[in-house]
């Protein structure tokens, strides 16, 4: 699965520890390691080869949506938001399918987090044909899928609603309203689940490779991104 990008904690801020937190991959050989990574499906969701959750399971994968709010750091202006997860097979065509809910020309935006030492980067590129863009995306559905390192969200500024797909493969919709973002997840077999935990919500490994990182390269110039 090529190298593993990081391993991230829970969120710790305001827990208080007397000594500090251990993750569950410290102690693990690389067999045990190996083994873990190797591990696709929990039920019946499948993985991609992005992330993979904690080796102590603290978050079970699992497919369904629940609602949830962004808040601007600066501005403290709350957007209605929700998160989804969906098994590796359905993930792709839901994202497209979301996208055609904003409308026939949008603003795309390409998120990685290849260079470990570097800020994340979010590449921006304005008033692209909705069609032609899951065209190009199409090509580069292994990367999508499979790399821990990228991520994309796809903009209507007009209608200020936002459709993302990221590092850790989850989709993640804002804006007013959210009904045709709801009805599209029922239509295809994604849940409301208002108890449901992400992998984001625990320790977790993302991976990615070399190879990754040029096939991110290669997308930029495709979408005419400098």
């Amino acid at each position: 699965m090529g190298f593993l990008k990081r391993i991230l904690q829970s969120n710790l801020k305001g827990q208080e520890s007397s000594r500090p937190a251990r993750g569950s991959f410290e102690t693990l050989s690389r067999d045990e390691l190996n083994t873990h990574m190797n591990i696709r499906t929990y039920g019946a969701f499948d993985l991609t080869d992005a992330v993979r959750p904690s080796y102590d399971l603290q978050v079970v994968p699992k497919q369904g949506f629940r609602f949830d709010q962004h808040v601007d750091d600066t501005t403290g202006l709350k957007t209605p938001a929700i998160m989804a997860s969906v098994t590796q097979h359905r993930l792709l065509d839901l994202f497209f399918e979301l996208i055609d809910r904003l409308g026939p020309v949008v603003d795309v935006v390409l998120e990685s987090s290849h260079r470990v030492q570097s800020t994340h980067q979010e590449l921006y590129r304005e008033h692209i044909d909705a069609a032609v863009l899951k065209s190009v995306l199409l090509e580069f559905e292994d990367l999508l899928l499979n790399d821990g390192c990228t991520g994309i969200a796809v903009i209507n500024p007009q209608k200020r609603q936002e459709v993302q797909l990221d590092e850790h493969k989850l989709i993640i919709m804002y804006g007013r309203p959210l009904d045709e973002f709801v009805a599209t997840l029922i239509e295809e077999d994604v849940y409301p689940d208002k108890n449901i935990r992400f992998i984001t919500e625990a320790e977790h490994v993302h991976s990615s490779s070399e190879k990754m990182h040029h096939r991110f390269e290669i997308l930029k110039n495709r979408l005419g991104i400098n």
